[in-house]
């Protein structure tokens, strides 16, 4: 069992930043593979972005590319989402998903496929 902490939303004007961290246990941000998925307020939740580290390929839904960006620190065990130019569509709960397997590429934005979840943090993109 991967323990999974999401930390570092708040509320932010459009077109600000915000950084997003999320700590999980285990080998899964050295090795395994990391995502992040948000859900709005009645709608599906949303792949936004995810790397299998051991292969180095990262993979972002059409919606946040060239706006977000995926990182870690693998000392701390931690993976970051960059969040820049944010607009008020980018209001919700933002998760962070883990696995201990190294995921294909095709298979990165399959939430079925993330064993563990953290508990969300809500974003709030509002002037």
């Amino acid at each position: 069992q991967v323990q999974v902490v999401e930390s570092g939303g708040g509320l932010v004007q459009p077109g600000g930043s915000l950084k997003l961290s999320c700590t999980a246990s285990g080998s899964a941000v050295s090795s395994g593979t990391m995502a992040w998925f948000r859900q709005a307020p009645g709608k599906e939740r949303e792949f936004l972005a995810g790397r299998r580290w051991s292969f180095g390929s990262t993979r972002y839904a059409d919606s946040v590319r060239g706006r977000f960006t995926i990182s870690r620190d693998s000392a701390k065990s931690t993976m970051y989402l960059q969040m820049n130019s944010l607009l008020p569509e980018d209001t919700a709960v933002y998760y962070c998903a883990a696995s201990l397997r190294g995921l294909i590429f095709s298979a990165l934005g399959e939430a079925r496929q993330y064993e563990n979840w953290g508990q969300g943090t809500q974003v709030t993109v509002s002037s």
